[in-house]
């Protein structure tokens, strides 16, 4: 695991697009996987700024989401895919016929895993996965306690993870209470991965999913047995971080 440490938000974002930019010229027809949440946008706009400086070219990269609210369609502004195509896909020449998350209208959870897995794997995997990082540890919407070997699986959120959206909606009632999102075991399944963390209030989990021992109750810890994780990080993220100094 290697840890890169920025000096603020900016510079995360940078050097998180950096990365990202670089699996694209190496490989134009790449598998990207995406997430959402406050944390990766500023790396959105950098990669968009490429792009529009002709740095960048989308028009054979694949994307697969990390997750979408179980109930919300595409149109829905608080949908994963509408949060996706405002922040990147309507402003790149990205092909949005290969821009794949799972189907939140479906009622069905075990067709819409189904669906989405059978989606991964048709792909031939993910070639890098950006993660964010959840106060409890989670990735994707992998609670604490999920079972590392999942696939795509429908999720019901924790109270606090509940609590930690309600910002983007109406009222905490307006919140999906499920999601599908991207299993641990497909997640791990990426040949690189890059996880984007900020903010003094990330300095506990930060610690204790990357220099903790590896349990379930800690779902990014698994991330340790990868072999090829970078973590972004600013210096408030990693504020206590002591292995580091």
């Amino acid at each position: 695991m290697k840890i890169l440490k920025a000096k603020d938000y900016s510079d995360l974002s940078r050097k998180a697009a950096n990365l990202i930019s670089a699996q694209i010229l190496m490989k134009p027809h790449c598998v990207l996987g995406l997430a959402t949440g406050s944390t990766p946008i500023g790396t959105y706009k950098q990669l968009v700024d490429a792009y529009n400086q002709g740095d960048l070219d989308f028009s054979e990269v694949t994307t697969v989401n990390l997750d979408e609210y179980k109930g919300l369609p595409k149109e829905n502004d608080q949908s994963y895919y509408y949060f996706m195509n405002d922040h990147l896909f309507s402003k790149v020449n990205i092909d949005k016929s290969r821009t794949f998350l799972p189907d939140g209208t479906e009622e069905d959870s075990d067709k819409a895993c189904r669906q989405y897995n059978d989606i991964i794997h048709s792909l031939g995997g993910v070639d890098l996965q950006l993660l964010g990082l959840g106060h409890n540890g989670h990735i994707g919407f992998n609670e604490p306690g999920t079972a590392f070997e999942k696939e795509t699986h429908c999720v019901t959120l924790s109270e606090r993870t509940i609590k930690a959206n309600m910002r983007f909606f109406v009222s905490e009632n307006d919140v999906p209470r499920q999601a599908y999102t991207m299993g641990i075991k497909t997640i791990m399944s990426a040949h690189k991965i890059v996880v984007v963390v900020s903010g003094a209030d990330k300095a506990d989990i930060v610690k204790e999913a990357f220099f903790g021992p590896v349990t379930p109750q800690v779902p990014a810890s698994i991330l340790q047995l990868h072999n090829d994780v970078t973590v972004v990080a600013d210096e408030a993220a990693l504020s206590k971080c002591t292995e580091l100094i």
